[in-house]
C-alpha cells in the first residue's frame, strides 16, 4: 500500500516533462515557420498577392477555376499577366529610385518630389522650381531640371502625361484669362521642352491642365496654396495607357488635299 502511494506520487511529479516536451515541440514548429516566411520567394509572394487581387476584383470568380486560354504549353493567360504586372512594378520602382537619387544629389527636396501611385510614377514640381509667378515661361535653370529628368524618362517606353495645377487665387491677364489657361500653358511648356531639347517622342507625351480643381490641400494658407501650384509628370502604367487615344494611320480616303 505504501509502495503504491510512493509510485503514484513519483508519476505525478514527472508529468511536467510531458508539458515541457509539448512546449519545446511548439517552439520548434514556430521557429521553423518564421524561417520559412523569412525565406519566401518575393516573386512567388507577389504572384499569389496579384492572383488574390484578381480573384477578388473579378466578381468573386476564382483565377484558378477560370485560368483563361493558354498562351503557351503550361502557361495560362492569368500567369502571363501576373508576370507582366510584376515586371512593370519592378520597372516603376527602378524609375522612382533613379529619379529620387537625382533629386537628392541636386538638393531639390522640397521643390521636387517623386511618388509611386496606383497610376504610375509621379514627379511633382512646385511652380517656383519652374516658372515665375503667374507665368508659363520656364526659368533658365528649370530647363536643365526638365532635361535631366527627361533623360531618365527616355529609358522607359511608357506614355508620359504632364499635368498643370494652380491654386484658387483668380487670374485674369491678356495671356491667361483664368487658371485653366495658365495650368494648360505650363504643362505645354514642359512638353515642348522635352520635345525640342531632348527630341522626346511626341506621341508618348500629353499635356493637360486642371486649374485649381485638383488641389493637394485646402487653399487655406499661402503655404498650402504653394503646394497646390505644381506641374506633375506622370509615367503611366500600361493599364492606364489604354485610356490614351491611339494613333490612326491615315488612308488616302481621309486625307484632305488643299488646292
Amino acid at each position: 500500500m505504501e509502495r503504491r502511494g510512493l509510485t503514484k506520487r513519483k508519476d505525478n511529479k514527472e508529468r511536467w516533462l510531458l508539458t515541457y516536451s509539448d512546449l519545446i515541440t511548439l517552439l520548434m514548429a514556430f521557429f521553423v515557420m518564421l524561417y520559412a516566411l523569412s525565406s519566401i520567394n518575393a516573386r512567388k509572394f507577389q504572384a499569389v498577392a496579384l492572383s488574390l487581387a484578381m480573384a477578388m476584383g473579378g466578381g468573386g470568380q476564382s483565377v484558378l477555376s477560370e485560368p483563361g486560354a493558354a498562351l503557351a504549353p503550361g502557361i495560362s493567360s492569368s500567369t502571363f499577366e501576373i508576370d507582366k504586372e510584376i515586371q512593370e512594378l519592378s520597372e516603376m520602382e527602378r524609375i522612382k529610385n533613379e529619379l529620387q537619387a537625382y533629386i537628392d544629389q541636386n538638393g531639390l527636396n522640397g521643390k521636387v518630389t517623386v511618388t509611386l501611385e496606383e497610376r504610375g510614377v509621379v514627379v511633382s514640381f512646385q511652380d517656383v522650381a519652374l516658372f515665375p509667378l503667374g507665368s508659363a515661361g520656364l526659368l533658365p535653370d528649370a530647363k536643365e531640371k526638365i532635361n535631366k529628368i527627361g533623360l531618365i524618362l527616355m529609358k522607359t517606353t511608357h506614355y508620359i502625361r504632364v499635368e498643370g495645377h494652380t491654386d484658387n487665387l483668380p487670374i485674369n491677364t491678356r495671356l491667361f484669362p483664368s487658371n485653366w489657361e495658365l495650368s494648360v500653358a505650363r504643362a505645354t511648356s514642359v512638353v515642348q521642352e522635352l520635345i525640342y531639347s531632348l527630341n522626346f517622342a511626341p506621341y508618348r507625351l500629353s499635356a493637360t491642365g486642371y486649374g485649381e480643381f485638383r488641389p493637394r490641400e485646402p487653399n487655406d494658407s499661402e503655404a498650402q496654396r504653394q503646394r497646390n501650384r505644381r506641374v506633375d509628370i506622370v509615367i503611366l502604367k500600361s493599364k492606364y495607357e489604354t485610356a490614351e487615344p491611339g494613333s490612326q494611320i491615315l488612308s488616302s480616303d481621309n486625307i484632305n488635299i488643299l488646292p
